[in-house]
């Protein structure tokens, strides 16, 4: 019994160029059919063109975010020093930048999107799995982000209009004005999303100096108010460097991984249009491990400032913020924090769920069809509830998400460097009965691999405060490791069930 169904049409050829980038014969047509429309095709050789700077300032405007700062704010909310935090988070960026360059190698090369790249392993319908995972992991990051910005907008708008603003009647356990700024700001973004790819590439580009200059203005404010730099640095941790700190340390490591752990699977989504894979692999190695670690410092610093200044770790820049009474300052650190959110959460959060969307029904669902539907999602996965405490932020929402995308990873990376060495057959991917249609478009081989990586990762992770208790008391030791075990067993086991399918094939 065979895999394939009757084809569409006669695959069309594609030419390989000097410098190793791939796409369609310019006498062949493009790819058709019910798995492609215009946002998911391979983006022309001649409309690659982005650089080095690039790809450095889109990871720069992504990393110096609020979200961002209470990474590095909330482990010292929980007990470290400031050390600590920056060797936790600094370690964390250099793991997870090598399954961000190993799957980001396709987007140059094939010009092709992470859920078109998805079908490889997956299949032509079963990459839909994928998508739709990260999709909803980033919906729950564009509400987290859209939630941050509206609370900008509530508390520094609070300092200038006063108590009637901040004080006012509450729905649902928060004032109507913070709903009306968080609603505010989700309209903020839909309009600038609708202005297309090449206005965010553009906004990045300026984005990312202002909002670190913002950073440094805020350190330059709790120094002054702390006395000098002494007391920023002289915070001591709550947990020394013993056993307390390594019990802290490798699920906060894993939470820090998850941070990105989305832009490790979708990071295609932005190389396809990239120049060369050297302006992708130098732009984000520059960008990425270089400015989190800076912004980590930032943020400890200045938390480590309040809580000299306040005798308490105010780790949301947006409060800490708002305890000042200059209304310079306050509009200059409400710009800040607004620009700073709307840089990651329009690139990091709307760009790649609308792609994948878009794959779920191609003749449907186009690029802004699938940016509205991360926007609506976005307002009912309840954002303020995973943003309430550092715990559940860090270790419950960034634990889960990293270990359910570190599945993925691990099936991406072993069939495309691994399996493939790189080599795709562009229009199979968009084809029925290609080589990338396995059994009725569905890779069962990959879907096994990631629940099983899955249920590893986070079957015994606690929950709280999502839900009580762990779902699989039993696999609690792995909790800590999420991601690591979610990559690792889904790679391992993806490879085997693969080679054996080439043993079951050659038989036949």
């Amino acid at each position: 019994m065979t895999e394939t169904v009757p084809t569409d049409s006669p695959p069309p050829a594609q030419v390989t160029l000097a410098d190793g980038r791939v796409e369609i014969a310019p006498d062949a047509p493009a790819p058709s059919g019910p798995y492609a429309n215009e946002d998911l095709l391979p983006v022309p050789v001649e409309k690659r063109t982005w650089t080095t700077y690039n790809f450095s300032a889109l990871w720069v405007g992504m990393a110096h975010n609020t979200a961002s700062w209470t990474l590095a704010s909330g482990l010292i909310a929980v007990g470290m020093d400031w050390k600590q935090a920056v060797l936790t988070i600094a370690l964390a960026n250099l793991i997870v930048l090598v399954p961000m360059l190993l799957t980001g190698h396709a987007g140059p090369k094939y010009g092709i999107p992470f859920p078109v790249f998805a079908r490889a392993s997956f299949g032509v319908r079963g990459a839909n799995l994928p998508a739709v995972v990260r999709a909803l992991v980033a919906c729950g990051w564009f509400g987290i982000q859209t939630w941050i910005g509206g609370e900008a907008i509530y508390f520094l708008a609070g300092k200038l209009f006063g108590d009637g603003w901040k004080n006012a009647s509450e729905v649902g356990g928060y004032a109507w004005t913070m709903w009306l700024s968080f609603a505010i700001f989700w309209a903020l973004q839909v309009a600038i999303i609708y202005r297309g790819m090449e206005t965010i590439r553009r906004f990045e580009n300026w984005a990312a100096p202002f909002v670190l200059l913002g950073a440094g203005v805020m350190l330059w404010w709790m120094s002054s108010k702390a006395g000098g730099f002494g007391p920023l640095l002289d915070q001591p941790s709550k947990l020394g460097w013993g056993g307390d700190f390594w019990k802290l340390f490798w699920p906060s490591l894993m939470g820090m991984i998850g941070f990105w752990s989305t832009l490790s699977l979708n990071i295609p989504d932005f190389t396809r249009y990239g120049k060369s894979q050297k302006a992708q692999t130098w732009g984000q190695a520059l960008g990425l491990p270089t400015t989190m670690t800076l912004f980590a410092f930032l943020s400890v610093m200045v938390t480590s400032g309040s809580q000299a200044v306040y005798g308490t770790a105010i780790w949301d820049p947006v409060q800490l913020a708002a305890k000042t009474d200059n209304v310079a300052g306050i509009l200059f650190a409400l710009v800040t924090v607004l620009v700073a959110t709307l840089s990651v959460n329009i690139a990091a959060n709307l760009v790649s769920p609308a792609f994948d969307f878009s794959n779920i029904a191609p003749r449907k669902i186009n690029f802004r069809a699938g940016a509205l539907a991360t926007c609506v999602l976005g307002v009912l996965i309840f954002p303020w509830k995973l943003y309430s405490d550092p715990q559940g932020y860090i270790f419950t929402w960034l634990g889960l998400v990293g270990g359910l995308l570190g599945t993925v990873a691990g099936i991406l990376i072993a069939d495309y460097w691994i399996l493939r060495r790189t080599k795709l057959d562009l229009a199979d991917l968009y084809r029925t009965g290609g080589r990338y249609w396995y059994d009725g478009g569905w890779n069962w081989r990959a879907v096994v691999a990631f629940v099983t990586g899955g249920v590893l990762a986070v079957g015994g992770a606690d929950f709280h405060p999502l839900i009580d208790g762990r779902p699989i008391p039993a696999l609690k030791s792995l909790a800590d490791y999420g991601w690591a075990v979610g990559l690792g067993t889904s790679m391992v086991l993806y490879l085997v069930l693969m080679l054996l399918r080439g043993k079951e094939k050659a038989a036949v």
